[in-house]
């Protein structure tokens, strides 16, 4: 299902929601479509509208400060493209660089993530004991960051260049 980014009235990312409730936050009006899929409509008896790639709220929604995203399995997944840092191929689980039972947390910085094989390979050790390399290092990406990877890097390049810039 395709995921629609939402703004805040102040044009401000919010998060991502699925498309059905994108559709009915705009039929409800209390958002509207700034950014839609080109070529794509939504058609029904009295309904005919854009698909919508990004919304704004009509009215302000007031979020508390957050300086990163809070770390999930999913979000390590998605800020890493569902790449293996190991060797590239299609991600399926996460990986922490320094294991658990040596002390290593779930957080940005220690997760990477792996394909099963390289996942299961690496088992309780760092990658240097197990003689892997990291094709790319963990980071802590921004709530903002967070948002547009889940759109996935196509979309991004649909998106307003005001957009991108300011996310």
């Amino acid at each position: 299902m395709r995921e629609t980014l939402v703004l805040n009235a102040s044009f401000e990312p919010l998060s991502t929601v699925s498309l059905r409730r994108a559709i009915v936050l705009v039929m409800q009006d209390k958002a509207v479509v700034e950014q839609a899929h080109p070529g794509l409509r939504i058609r029904a008896a009295a309904l005919d509208l854009p698909v919508p790639l990004v919304i704004r709220l009509s009215r302000y929604v007031r979020v508390p400060f957050r300086r990163q995203a809070p770390w999930s399995r999913r979000g390590v997944l998605v800020r890493d493209q569902h790449r293996c840092a190991y060797c590239g191929r299609r991600a399926t689980t996460v990986d922490h660089v320094v294991p658990r039972a040596h002390g290593g947390g779930d957080t940005w910085l220690n997760t990477v993530a792996s394909c099963a094989e390289d996942n299961h390979r690496k088992a309780d050790r760092t990658p240097e004991q197990a003689g892997m390399e990291l094709l790319r290092r963990p980071f802590v990406p921004t709530p903002a960051d967070t948002m547009l990877a889940a759109l996935g890097v196509s979309v991004r390049e649909e998106l307003p260049d005001w957009l991108v810039q300011s996310a």
